[in-house]
């Protein structure tokens, strides 16, 4: 493990193919250090058969993988200690796979590749599942952030991350779609003048405004333990939104709108979207 102002040999690097370490010096100024969870244990059923044999993240977006662009957007951001990634057993060596080829050619943050160990789709507990269990096996006790792996951002998340620490609170990126149909696939998001959230509904029916939460969010320390009650509870813990619409109830919880462009890349159409826009 890297410590700061010191890089971990290469050789070493290698011997321990879940594990990739930045090339740079790394400095906390005082801060408390920050630590980012990307979600990347479902199987991608709307993507098949393309993403049958193959995670939905290592799949090319104009010539890099996707989990590739979403570490290239948080490249600038500063403070952070290590990256965790958790998949599921089915494609987890596939993981392991691309980060030694990775490391190779991209020395980064410390990173690892978390095991959910389903391998059926039936099996998946879910991204506030998976955001669980990275906290609970890494045992984290630390600001972190949280992004979905199939999240692609044409801008870099150092704002997010600049922003939400300045707010000490949760935050969560919130972009505004063309109509209210599109709404109904994320969650509704209604804020107040300081951009606080007054109104969440994940997946709702009707509405109440064109601005959504996306997979893009900023728990600091002192919230992690509304996480661990939120399991607790036994609430849904399937799409990340639900912990948000939970969690905004209980403490204040904040936005920070999305500069550049946002591809959610959920289906083969937003797939050749995503391609359109990067290529540019």
């Amino acid at each position: 493990m890297e410590t700061a102002g010191r890089q971990e040999p290469r050789a070493l690097q290698l011997l321990n193919p879940s594990r990739c370490i930045l090339a740079r010096q790394i400095t906390f100024r005082g801060r408390s250090v920050l630590r980012v969870i990307i979600l990347a244990g479902g199987y991608a059923k709307r993507l098949y058969p393309l993403t049958e044999n193959r995670a939905k993240p290592l799949i090319s977006v104009a010539g890099k993988p996707m989990i590739e662009r979403v570490l290239g957007s948080l490249a600038p951001v500063e403070d952070i200690e290590s990256i965790y990634i958790v998949t599921n057993d089915k494609f987890h060596t596939d993981f392991r796979n691309w980060l030694d080829a990775y490391c190779l050619n991209n020395g980064h943050f410390p990173i690892d590749i978390i095991n959910n160990e389903s391998s059926e789709v039936e099996c998946q507990i879910g991204a506030i599942g998976n955001l669980h269990l990275v906290l609970a096996r890494e045992n984290i006790d630390d600001d972190i952030i949280v992004v979905a792996a199939d999240n692609l951002f044409t801008e870099s998340l150092e704002g997010f991350a600049t922003f939400s620490r300045q707010k000490n609170a949760p935050v969560v990126g919130v972009y505004t779609m063309d109509t209210l149909h599109d709404v109904q696939k994320y969650g509704s998001v209604q804020l107040d003048d300081s951009g606080m959230i007054t109104y969440f509904e994940e997946k709702p029916v009707i509405p109440k405004s064109l601005t959504i939460g996306i997979a893009l969010y900023y728990y600091p320390k002192s919230s992690l333990s509304l996480i661990k009650q939120y399991i607790a509870e036994r609430n849904n813990s399937e799409e990340p939104g639900r912990l948000v619409e939970w969690m905004y109830k209980r403490t204040p919880f904040y936005s920070w709108s999305l500069p550049g462009i946002w591809c959610d890349v959920g289906s083969i159409e937003k797939l050749e979207e995503a391609n359109r826009i990067f290529a540019e």
